[in-house]
């Protein structure tokens, strides 16, 4: 009788440690880090957006972080922090870029994204991006220039999904206002919004186009083979 209790209590001390094992190779490493190419293709122009057309149509270098899912750094229906509305306005990137960093001092945020811009649109620019499990949600904005408060961007997109990180992500860019100038037109002189406005999905002129807003492009997020070397891209 005891044989066969100690023979049940092995039986169940395997079975134990196989299902512990099992749930651990479901989580990954909390250390574990991946590298994405973020691509920003441009297509605004007089052909997709005709109504009062820019003659220097630009935008400006990306800057963005990769962060906890608990956090956004900017968000329709809030109001613009002050480096999303200086970004917005001019396209520096300071003092958003301080905003990061504290983000990323509180723990809040791993990686500063920084990247070039689009000289003249229609074109592309591409800058790598680093994610981690702790900080799988990437947000990352442009300038629309000249404007006077629009911007392109993505908030806190995912690219940890279902246990595993996405292979690759497509998300069309919308125009979007800061909602700290009042300017209507391209090209307006500065008019400061004397109360600051929540950020909202442009949906009007110049930007609306026989009833609907085109698209001004895409960011696409490419995951890097590791086995690949990150320099050739």
């Amino acid at each position: 009788m005891k044989t066969n209790l100690q023979k049940m209590f092995r039986i169940f001390s395997v079975l134990f440690c196989m299902l512990l094992i099992a749930g651990s190779c479901d989580m990954p490493p909390m250390e574990e880090s991946v590298q994405y190419l973020l691509t920003f293709e441009s297509t605004w122009s007089s052909d997709t957006h005709p109504t009062d057309f820019p003659a220097n149509p630009h935008f400006s270098g990306l800057i963005g972080a990769a962060h906890s899912t608990d956090i956004q750094l900017w968000e329709v229906g809030q109001k613009a922090t002050p480096g999303i509305k200086n970004m917005a306005e001019t396209g520096g990137k300071s003092p958003l870029d301080d905003e990061i960093n504290s983000l990323i001092s509180a723990g809040s945020a791993c990686f500063l994204i920084s990247g070039g811009g689009i000289s003249s649109s229609p074109g592309s620019v591409t800058v790598t991006v680093t994610a981690s499990v702790d900080c799988s949600a990437v947000s990352a904005v442009s300038m629309i220039a000249p404007s006077p408060d629009w911007f392109v961007g993505v908030s806190a997109v995912n690219l940890y999904d279902n246990g595993d990180w996405v292979d690759q992500k497509v998300i069309e860019l919308f125009p979007y206002d800061a909602g700290t100038d009042s300017g209507s037109t391209y090209t307006s002189a500065d008019e400061p919004t004397t109360q600051p406005e929540d950020i909202y999905r442009i949906e009007a002129e110049p930007f609306l186009v026989a009833g609907t807003v085109p698209s001004l492009g895409t960011f696409t997020f490419t995951r890097i083979n590791p086995d690949e070397d990150s320099s050739l891209f």
